[in-house]
């Protein structure tokens, strides 16, 4: 499969944004259903096995904003809880697939987040035991609702409906995003929802991560190949990456009970999705803020030491994630959108109204401060600008006069004394 752009246009004040979808690199090739678990390296790789002796992820929801989620899937069966469209093409409960050139991509997205399998056949996702609520958006239709209205709208829904985590895997492909997204971002954050966005894929035309990976308070999920190393094509790099998750090799389920081997963050944010809802089922009073504090600082280290802009934290680990003892934080260490939106926004919030104020008073003596070079005495002496703006030409004045009298009487002496002489 290629990339999908969208034909619905975010329209800004100096240009025209589209929406694309984080999608699969080349061809999406078919594979054999009873070979699919054994595909599954991450299982193994990134513990998210070993965490499912503490938790499957029972009891947390997770909403797959994309493209609706097939329910019938046999690998989704029980899975998908509710959900809805806003794309106006799909069904009300968001499990049709809509879009024409990648509708199978929610599907795909959604099994690896919470995928059940069949026994010890089929895609099973990193929380298997967790919920999903579809929500579909139309990011190929030519008409319809605005694809960033939708996304906004969609965000708030999945709060209202009981998302504990909401998966994006999505992006606009630009670093900023329209102020609709401030509100809804804000109200999921304000109610403790996670929020998980891909970083895209370069191999798609995402250079740079793009919103909403570039939001503070989301965590974003860069990718990188089975040997743990930064995917060149199918991840995009940045200072906003959380966590990074495997992008390459990946299995998904498709509608109508199909398979494909794909790539892209799109892959693996839904793996860290599932993790978030083990760390939320493992320790359910904790707040998103240390829910993502978890994640980030359990990761294992890559790149340069510290937060590295190719792999974020690190790799993500699901059985330290779920078991290790970390450190309560009282912020997001993803950034505070609000207080974003406080600095950045305000500027805009409304045009500054001028006014044309009457001349300052000119002081007096008494009224100047000494630091504006006024006399120690007070009136007893000038001050500065008295010398200035008087004292000096009255000097002048007196000089010149002076010099004049003095120039008179010499050449009047010079007559007396001529006259004499006569």
């Amino acid at each position: 499969m290629t990339s999908t752009r969208s034909r619905r246009f975010a329209t800004y004040s100096t240009s025209v944004i589209a929406v694309i979808l984080l999608t699969v690199i080349g061809a999406a090739a078919p594979a054999q259903a009873d070979s699919i678990r054994d595909r599954e390296y991450w299982l193994d790789d990134y513990g998210i096995r070993d965490a499912w002796a503490v938790t499957r992820g029972a009891g947390v929801t997770i909403a797959v904003i994309d493209t609706g989620v097939d329910g019938s899937h046999p690998d989704l069966a029980g899975a998908v809880v509710g959900g809805t469209d806003f794309s106006t093409f799909g069904s009300s409960n968001g499990q049709t697939p809509v879009g024409s050139d990648d509708s199978s991509h929610g599907t795909m997205v959604a099994s690896l987040a919470a995928g059940r399998g069949r026994g010890s056949a089929g895609v099973i996702g990193a929380a298997p035991a967790a919920s999903i609520l579809a929500i579909s958006l139309g990011f190929t239709e030519t008409t319809g609702p605005n694809s960033d209205d939708q996304i906004a709208d969609a965000v708030r829904w999945a709060v209202d409906n009981g998302a504990d985590v909401i998966n994006m895997s999505l992006t606009r492909n630009t670093l900023e995003w329209p102020t609709s997204w401030d509100d809804a971002f804000l109200y999921a954050m304000q109610h403790d929802v996670v929020v998980v966005a891909a970083a895209g894929n370069r191999g798609s035309g995402t250079t740079q991560v793009g919103a909403p990976a570039t939001m503070p308070g989301v965590l974003t999920v860069g990718g990188v190949d089975r040997t743990g190393s930064a995917s060149f094509d199918a991840s995009a790099q940045g200072i906003t990456i959380g966590v990074s998750a495997p992008s390459e090799q990946l299995v998904g389920a498709t509608p109508g009970g199909g398979y494909v081997l794909w790539d892209g963050t799109s892959g693996a944010t839904p793996l860290v999705s599932g993790i978030v809802a083990l760390v939320r089922a493992a320790h359910p009073g904790l707040s998103a803020a240390n829910v993502i504090q978890r994640i980030v600082s359990t990761a294992k280290p890559a790149g340069v030491d510290g937060v590295d802009p190719i792999y974020g934290y690190g790799l993500v680990d699901a059985a330290a994630a779920v078991s290790a003892n970390v450190e309560s934080v009282t912020a997001n260490p993803m950034g505070d959108l609000s207080e974003w939106i406080r600095i950045n926004r305000r500027a805009t919030a409304e045009t500054p109204q001028t006014e044309t104020l009457p001349p300052e008073p000119v002081p007096t003596a008494e009224a100047v401060p000494e630091s504006s070079g006024s006399s120690p005495l007070g009136t007893l002496l000038p001050t500065v600008g008295q010398l200035r703006d008087v004292g000096i030409p009255l000097l002048l004045f007196t000089v010149f006069g002076v010099s004049f009298v003095l120039v008179l009487l010499a050449g009047v002496r010079q007559y007396v004394a001529a006259r004499r002489k006569e």
